[in-house]
């Protein structure tokens, strides 16, 4: 299991508790609205959706980060220590590779709405190519943040937004694949620098079975 500790809240850490403390609060905003005043935010419930893709995103490089997810290891613990580290950078170079596709794709996908152009190349980015500007589309509900207003100018030639431009909520895709991006080259260094064994959690089943016969022992 990795030997990274982290006592102190970092970025994506930060952000998750800010995004859970939001859907509980919108959530309980709405229940108390519908079921005491026969009322409701209508956005509520897109709001929510959002946030909870948001979070998703967040976590899946959290995840990274603290050495969170699942994987099997039955044969890698088999190997000697410097073939099991070779194993796991090997892993850990597919790993950049499939986070480098997933940017290719979240900035295909995320760019029209910012009235940008999208990567051409099917497989790698090999430039930029003309893509009809998208950035006009807007969410179903969400009421546009007078904060946000710059957007019109900026991508939106001018032309007023009635509602939050889908831009917004989309920014998580390069937002979310970048920093997932960047916590396997992160991971790929501590493993090379012998910090950490691997990119999975390991023997946390083994670990959960000997605390319980720890605590029925000393009951």
């Amino acid at each position: 299991m990795s030997s990274t500790t982290h006592n102190t809240k970092g970025f994506e850490e930060t952000v998750i508790s800010l995004l859970l403390g939001l859907m509980v609060m919108i959530t309980f905003v709405n229940v108390v609205l519908r079921y005491v005043f026969n009322s409701a935010i209508i956005w509520g419930l897109e709001v929510t959706l959002i946030l909870f893709a948001w979070l998703v995103l967040f976590g899946v490089s959290y995840g990274v980060k603290v050495t969170a997810h699942l994987g099997v290891d039955a044969l890698t613990n088999m190997l000697p220590s410097r073939t099991r580290r070779i194993v796991a950078l090997i892993a850990a170079a597919v790993c950049i590779v499939y986070a480098f596709l997933l940017m290719k794709g979240a900035w295909d996908y995320w760019a029209p709405y910012a009235a940008l152009d999208r990567t051409s190349g099917r497989w790698f980015p090999t430039g930029f190519e003309k893509t009809r500007d998208q950035a006009w589309y807007i969410t179903d509900q969400v009421p546009m943040p007078e904060i946000l207003r710059f957007l019109e100018g900026l991508i939106n030639q001018g032309e007023t937004y009635d509602k939050l431009p889908r831009v917004v909520p989309y920014t998580i895709l390069p937002v979310g694949v970048g920093l997932l991006l960047f916590r396997f080259l992160q991971a790929t260094m501590r493993i090379w620098r012998g910090q950490q064994d691997a990119l999975i959690v390991s023997h946390e089943v083994e670990d959960e079975i000997d605390q319980l016969k720890d605590h029925q022992w000393e009951e």
